[in-house]
């Protein structure tokens, strides 16, 4: 028996079941095809469900899986069938505080694509190789933030001011080439 919760993947499905992110943290599933059987079944089986602010849990394929609906998204974590639900539910609201908070509370397949980078830092702050790291959503976001804050700032994090003088630069250097 483990004496660290452990997850097996996180998963971030748009309204069809298509990825938008997904992390594996063991190899229950070997290969690609068999991660994307699995992505399909579980959607399929919690798709009718009106998942709304609170998580929902359902015993699927030997895994316990806790899931969360947001406009057109759909979070999932798995963990093993003797894993706590309680601990899963925490980290899917962990994750789902962060993405709310990094997506500006416009959390939509569109925003989320357009922030995939930001999203995939998330799923690295709060899992690493399936142990638990950190469930809460403002500190996964902070995190994450200071990550981005190392590299370029992005344009909707600058004043009206800056993104035009950021743009002006790029076009002088555009036209010099």
């Amino acid at each position: 028996m483990e004496t660290c919760p452990s997850v097996k993947n996180i998963l971030l499905l748009d309204s069809e079941g298509k990825r938008v992110a997904v992390k594996y943290y063991t190899d229950d599933w070997p290969q690609l095809s068999a991660k994307l059987a699995f992505e399909k079944s579980v959607f399929v089986k919690t798709q009718k469900a009106s998942s709304g602010a609170e998580a929902e849990i359902v015993m699927f394929d030997g895994h316990i899986v806790v899931y969360k609906f947001i406009q057109d998204l759909h979070f999932y974590v798995t963990g093993g069938d003797e894993e706590n639900e309680l601990i899963l539910a925490s980290i899917l609201q962990g994750f789902t505080d962060a993405v709310d908070h990094i997506l500006r509370n416009n959390v939509d397949k569109r925003t989320a694509l357009e922030n995939l980078d930001l999203i995939l830092l998330c799923l690295d702050e709060i899992i690493d190789g399936g142990i638990v790291l950190e469930t809460e959503g403002s500190v996964i976001a902070e995190k994450v933030a200071a990550h981005g804050a190392d590299g370029a700032t992005s344009i909707a994090e600058q004043t009206l001011v800056q993104a035009l003088t950021t743009a002006r630069e790029h076009f002088a250097k555009s036209l010099l080439m």
